[in-house]
């Protein structure tokens, strides 16, 4: 009788044990292992002190999950050769050594953080013109990656890096140079470092919901960055970890219930959140682009009035994220694509302006995600 116990117990533990992988692996399917349900993410200035000062990386609090270096940025727009250099010490007087930013990255990442480089900025334009260039990119962004053994990659192409050719005007098959090489490295990059690898984009909300009024330069020449980013967010819709648009910066928006709305309040988040959510037809194209997965979708905004235009109150954001996550407090907005019980987070620019102000940003905003239900 004891054996038999013996042997029962055995069988429960390797089921057990196999049910525990079965969803490690699934985890790592979607892209979302060992991130916690709520994420906190945010951007470091690790290349300049933008006027608020340098945090070492070491001093990063715990509360945030994700820390994405700010920047990888090319040597030219069309090289797709992509360096990364730590602040100067005449810019920021405070700054490690490379082998204790490096200590430091190891630490956050034994404590389960992500720390991914981030490409592009706002100085940073990247266009990959050519197959010369996106393996140069490739290359590139591999030996940054390897340099410091870093989680992922973040994708924050803003001005002129992504456009839409004449006639390119099917997001599922995009023909634009920029865009197609752009995918395959990207595709490349995450076949390369596998499952665990984290992808994050921060498009400007000009190159997503833009896109459902109008889609690249149209019939009459229409600015061609419109819409830009769905072709490269549909292709690695099944690689990508976070998606979290900036809500900032950004003029009125057409969103799915016919009306404009406004950054800076309950309302734009509610409103740009959903349409990434439920979905939405592109421009005149016949084409509809579907909704990416709650756990995909995160939002951004400023941390603080001085870090970019668009900044929203507290209360307002716990107001979109009731809405969003519990279909509750939703003004006169309808939700098209239901409520988001796994909605994954918020991301800031940035930890640096955070700092600056006295951690508002984080104190106001770690506390209310991890409440959620």
């Amino acid at each position: 009788m004891k054996r038999i116990w013996i042997a029962a117990a055995m069988v429960a533990a390797l089921l057990t044990a196999a049910t525990a992988l079965a969803h490690a692996r699934a985890d790592r399917a979607d892209g979302t292992a060992g991130l916690p349900k709520r994420a906190l993410i945010g951007y470091l200035h690790a290349s300049f002190a933008n006027g608020s000062g340098y945090v070492r990386m070491a001093d990063v609090p715990d509360a945030w999950d994700i820390i994405n270096l700010a920047f990888g940025e090319p040597t030219s727009p069309t090289s797709g050769d992509i360096r990364f250099t730590r602040c100067p010490a005449s810019e920021c007087p405070d700054v490690e050594s490379d082998e204790e930013f490096a200590a430091a990255i190891r630490a956050k990442q034994a404590r389960g953080k992500k720390v991914l480089i981030s490409i592009g900025g706002q100085n940073g334009q990247v266009q990959l013109t050519t197959t010369a260039a996106r393996d140069a990119f490739v290359r590139s962004v591999s030996q940054i990656i390897d340099r410091y053994g870093l989680d992922g990659l973040d994708i924050d192409f803003e001005g002129h890096s992504l456009y839409l050719d004449q006639g390119d005007t099917d997001f599922r098959s995009p023909t634009t140079p920029v865009i197609v090489n752009l995918i395959s490295a990207l595709k490349t990059l995450k076949a390369s470092y596998g499952d665990d690898f984290v992808l994050t984009m921060a498009p400007e909300t000009f190159f997503v919901q833009v896109g459902h009024q109008f889609y690249g330069p149209g019939a009459w020449g229409g600015d061609a960055r419109r819409g830009a980013y769905l072709p490269v967010i549909h292709a690695l819709r099944d690689d990508l970890t976070v998606l979290h648009v900036q809500d900032y910066n950004s003029g009125p928006v057409m969103g799915l219930d016919g009306q404009y709305h406004m950054m800076g309040g309950a309302d734009f988040h509610i409103a740009m959140t959903d349409m990434v959510k439920a979905g939405f037809t592109v421009g005149d194209t016949g084409h509809t682009f579907p909704g990416l997965r709650e756990d995909q979708i995160a939002f951004g905004l400023p941390a603080a009035v001085g870090a970019g235009n668009g900044h929203t109150p507290p209360a307002q954001v716990h107001q979109a994220l009731n809405c969003l996550v519990k279909g509750e407090e939703c003004g006169s907005y309808t939700l098209r694509g239901g409520t988001s019980p796994n909605l994954r987070g918020l991301m800031t620019w940035s930890i640096n302006w955070d700092a600056f102000h006295g951690w508002e940003f984080m104190n106001s905003h770690e506390p209310f995600l991890n409440a959620l239900p």
